[in-house]
């Protein structure tokens, strides 16, 4: 696939970067609204379908066994093919599944839908931290990534609240159906404001030296990624994180209403609202410090996450044990704000290791560990308020959600550990590969001011020697495919 070569020097104008991330963070919102709507009306489907929690809980995962289980096949392919086409294509697939959903009249409707869901969302991440990695170089990238992550929080608001405002009073197929139409024509509409960024684009603003890589091979991938011992790291910390968020996603509905008595529409907001808002004021703060921080040492990213994950233990703990909805309030605001720390540099962290040509596919992987993680959390859960009994429940129910502050806890000791004996290692050497100006793998030497005019540049490497010249819009289209 073929498209007009970009021209680095238009599209990563102050303007235009930041415009990118401004639209994302529209598709992102309906990323989260769409898969969190349907754990507000959990109560309905249980009483209208006569399903149990444990058929609730695989509802619940059977998006996220689907998506982690695609993750790594769409980041593989976020780094061979347009970027935009899988972001929106993607977005409209996802959108018309929304839809469908509200037709569900059995369990299995419902389960079979979500894991379309799933299989549909899996290519957004992947395909969309990459692209903003293109419009945004070091000196930005944790901010932009921090504002895009906002907008999962109160993507997770706005799924939760309106899926169950719209359940109390219009029937719970409603919000689908509203989520669904509005998705689709929002994507038809992106088509055409959302453009390709070259791979690399950022590095070689930062380091004219530096040169575009060629897609690496499946083997070469994967030793870029496992051969990082960070990376390695930064993704098993993410599937206890996802593990953490997940319960209080898929239950915390649920567990309000019956712990406070709260109606449906009150117990969905209040689930999503606290903790997501915090999120949102969190993740822009987190990326400002992780900004600052990484200009001053290798591995200020990590800093910054383990920070909000330490700090944040302590109140998932008292949002499990408190009986207090003031205290409740208190606790889940506090808890968001410092995940959102955490959010906020979860890709920026991956990339301080990853080249440019690995990075979809490091992302998708990230995705499918995080997401098993985050799959196992409603299940368990589920179970674990079963084992009791009815009588039981909430009990059981308190204990789980105060015992995901000691996976806080581990995460942010292990993300401790990590900067202290191999992160400052494998950041120092990947900022000495793009340095040096060209990698085992490079190709042409671009002139950023002049990629779309047919100039000449000298080739590196096995193209010809130093000294050969070629065409560089033949080059750079070959980036973009």
């Amino acid at each position: 696939m073929q498209e007009k070569t970009p021209s680095p020097a238009t599209e990563s104008s102050d303007w235009y970067k930041w415009a990118v991330v401004f639209m994302l963070w529209f598709i992102c919102f309906f990323n989260y609204a769409d898969r969190q709507a349907i754990f507000s009306v959990f109560p309905l489907l249980q009483r209208e379908m006569g399903l149990s929690k444990f058929e609730l809980g695989i509802i619940g995962s059977a998006f996220m066994w689907v998506y982690a289980a695609m993750a790594p096949f769409a980041g593989f392919t976020g780094d061979r093919v347009r970027r935009k086409t899988l972001i929106l294509g993607g977005f409209f697939f996802w959108s018309v599944v929304t839809l469908l959903t509200g037709i569900s009249t059995r369990f299995w409707h419902l389960a079979t839908f979500r894991a379309l869901e799933g299989f549909g969302e899996a290519f957004y991440f992947p395909a969309t931290m990459s692209l903003v990695s293109d419009y945004h170089g070091r000196e930005t990238r944790s901010r932009a990534m921090s504002f895009h992550q906002s907008s999962v929080y109160i993507g997770t608001i706005g799924g939760g609240a309106l899926g169950g405002y719209f359940a109390q009073y219009y029937g719970w197929r409603l919000g689908f159906y509203v989520f669904g139409a509005a998705g689709v024509l929002l994507a038809l509409i992106l088509l055409k404001f959302i453009r390709e960024p070259v791979r690399g684009q950022a590095e070689m603003k930062e380091r004219p030296a530096a040169v575009p890589e060629r897609p690496l091979g499946v083997r070469e991938t994967l030793a870029e990624i496992f051969r990082t011992p960070t990376a390695v790291l930064l993704m098993g910390v993410f599937a206890g994180a996802n593990f953490v968020a997940m319960v209080f996603l898929t239950w915390m509905p649920s567990f309000l209403r019956d712990k406070f008595q709260m109606n449906l529409a009150w117990a969905g907001l209040t689930a999503t609202i606290y903790i997501q808002l915090a999120s949102a004021i969190g993740a822009p703060t987190g990326g400002v410090l992780a900004d600052a921080l990484a200009k001053r040492t290798p591995g200020g990213r990590m800093i910054t996450q383990a920070t909000g994950m330490l700090l944040g233990a302590p109140f998932i703990f008292l949002t499990g044990r408190t009986l207090s909805i003031p205290t409740l309030i208190l606790a889940m605001a506090c808890f968001g704000f410092f995940k959102g720390i955490y959010d906020a540099n979860i890709f920026a962290s991956l990339y301080d290791v990853v080249r440019p040509p690995a990075r979809a596919t490091a992302a998708g992987i990230m995705n499918a560990v995080g997401w098993i993680g985050g799959a196992i959390a409603p299940i368990a859960i589920g179970w674990l308020a079963s084992v009791g009994g009815s009588e039981n429940e909430v009990a059981y129910m308190s204990t789980a959600i105060s015992f995901n502050g000691a996976i806080y806890l581990l995460n942010a000791l292990l993300l401790l550990a990590g900067i202290t004996f191999f992160a400052r290692r494998d950041i120092g050497s990947r900022a000495q590969v793009l340095a040096s100006g060209a990698g085992p793998r490079s190709g042409v030497v671009p002139d950023l001011k002049n990629l779309t005019t047919g100039s000449q540049a000298p080739v590196l490497g096995s193209q010809g020697g130093a000294g050969t010249t070629t065409s560089l819009p033949d080059q750079t289209t070959r980036l973009v495919e």
